[in-house]
């Protein structure tokens, strides 16, 4: 099989990704509840870990690094625990359905309000997202990159734009491992993060956040300190953290975000560029991606139904891709795309031509 459903779960785990999964279930102890010297020593991975993903990202200390079982969770963590009853947010046309749930249940629930920053011809530019802040602005939601083109939004230029009280929430599920983030450079609040994605890690999550806020736990339960007290403990990241951590999920999370950390380059935009070129000479198909670090190349067939078409590459050609709507329904209204959605074949770090004409061949055959 010729995967390019990377943009869902990265396919192929390195070796020291694997290996470190092994090597975890191996042990099984439970870092952070016991003295013994394996639980000694699966925290202190743990705390490394956590070490590793402040300094990958510019964050705020091992404090401040969360881990969730995914970015969704971090991003109910985000929103949930730290708006308040009369708070304004600016989410944008790009944002997941993590995002947007959240905050339509608060504001069904009368909470809070929220508007949505349109896109101009398909792009998301920082001017727009900041003419919807009002007076009541507490919070502004945004994709580091658009899980349906692969574009980005320049977000050190939108933290300049925003006024010193309002929150910039990055959804880095994304953009996290093919482009560069850092929340200090860029003025970042709150980063949501997949595991599982550009960070070549097994499914998990983690929720990196800065002195200005303060998320209140969404779950309750033990954290393996303070003990003897009944209510929550209020120092992070216990307060967030109830209940046993998937070890080999942060082993796995360790290695990948090592492999980030030395990748120098890589060919995700140049394989979008010249894929993009190549079916733009085939007259059935309809490009909806530019050319990206991501990886993500986005279309759709004339007459041919996404997921229909979707189903014919992986039937016919032993192509995995995804069609439909990719949980972002209010990107594929702004592009026109709706309900039917577009084909989204996503490349990882290692991937290169072959991939990239093998899809481009069987495009054409079912063109």
């Amino acid at each position: 099989m010729i995967y390019l459903d990377n943009a869902a779960t990265g396919g192929f785990k390195p070796y020291a990704v694997r290996s470190a999964v092994n090597a975890a279930m191996k042990v099984c102890a439970n870092p952070g509840r016991s003295g013994h010297r394996l639980s000694l020593a699966a925290a202190e991975h743990v705390l490394s870990c956590r070490n590793l993903l402040s300094d990958v990202f510019g964050g705020y200390g091992f404090e401040r690094c969360v881990f969730t079982k995914s970015c969704t969770e971090a991003l109910n963590i985000a929103i949930l625990g730290v708006l308040e009853e009369g708070d304004h947010v600016v989410a944008t046309a790009l944002e997941h359905n993590s995002v947007l749930r959240p905050l339509q249940y608060l504001a069904e629930k009368g909470v809070i309000t929220y508007d949505i920053a349109p896109l101009k011809d398909g792009i998301l530019e920082p001017e727009t997202i900041a003419a919807c802040v009002k007076h009541k602005t507490r919070l502004v939601c945004v994709t580091a990159a658009s899980n349906v083109t692969g574009t980005s939004c320049d977000l050190k230029k939108l933290k300049k734009l925003l006024p010193e009280h309002v929150l910039l929430l990055v959804d880095g599920a994304q953009g996290a491992g093919h482009i560069p983030i850092s929340m200090r450079d860029m003025g970042i609040d709150m980063l949501a993060l997949a595991g599982h994605k550009g960070l070549h890690a097994i499914q998990i999550g983690a929720l990196l956040f800065s002195q200005r806020v303060d998320p209140r736990p969404l779950l309750f339960g033990g954290t393996g300190s303070e003990s003897m007290n009944l209510s929550q403990p209020s120092f992070y990241p216990d307060r967030l953290e109830s209940g046993t951590l998937s070890y080999p999920a942060v082993c796995s999370l360790f290695e990948g975000l090592l492999i980030v950390k030395s990748t120098k380059k890589t060919e995700t935009y140049a394989l979008t560029k010249a894929l993009s070129e190549a079916v733009k000479g085939l007259p059935s198909y309809e490009i909806f991606s530019p050319p990206n670090a991501c990886g993500v190349f986005s279309f759709r067939h004339k007459s041919m139904p996404s997921e229909e078409l979707a189903a014919a590459l992986s039937e016919k050609f032993d192509i995995a891709v995804r069609g439909g709507l990719h949980c972002a329904p209010l990107a594929h209204e702004a592009l026109g795309t709706s309900p039917d959605g577009l084909v989204r074949a996503s490349f990882s770090v290692f991937q290169g031509m072959r991939e990239a004409n093998a899809l481009f061949h069987a495009l054409r055959a079912l063109s």
